[in-house]
């Protein structure tokens, strides 16, 4: 087993495109949909698997590109430690006092150790100056827990 890091910052209303941050479903609208309904699924089906977006669901970071990946680590703490690393980081632009403080976010990195330890993935996110929006994971690989079938990208 094995852990993954993904970031991602970029405008709020990017990330707000939820359809673009889910897999497509595996089948597509029937013949006689709307147009505009089988173009969206067209675009979502191309575009999934090489966006930068984050994805809702943790573990589909694991289909995007490997470029992605910003860290790779045996160890859970090693993996926590670079959570810890990043969010010291971003801190200062995070939208909110209680995003910043210290105690809080040395708690976030306990407990993404914990996790990651019991083999489960970690996902932060958070508001930084307007309209931006920080994402951070670290996703279990090799197999991940929630979906086992998604393979690891660095193989």
């Amino acid at each position: 087993m094995h852990h993954h890091a993904y970031l991602w910052t970029g405008p709020k209303a990017r990330s707000d495109d939820e359809a673009l941050r889910r897999p497509p479903h595996p089948d597509p609208p029937p013949a006689g949909s709307r147009p505009e309904l089988i173009e969206r699924y067209r675009q979502v089906a191309s575009e999934f698997r090489t966006s930068d977006l984050p994805p809702l669901e943790t573990a589909y970071w694991l289909v995007k590109p490997r470029s992605l990946v910003r860290g790779t680590w045996e160890d859970a703490k090693e993996a926590a430690a670079w959570l810890g690393e990043r969010l010291a980081e971003y801190a200062p632009r995070f939208a909110t006092e209680h995003d910043r403080d210290p105690v809080r976010l040395a708690q976030l990195v306990d407990s993404a150790a914990e996790r990651l330890h019991a083999g489960g993935d970690v996902s932060y996110g958070h508001y930084l100056e307007r309209p931006s929006y920080l994402a951070l994971a670290v996703v279990t690989c090799s197999p991940n827990r929630t979906t086992p079938e998604l393979a690891c990208p660095c193989a």
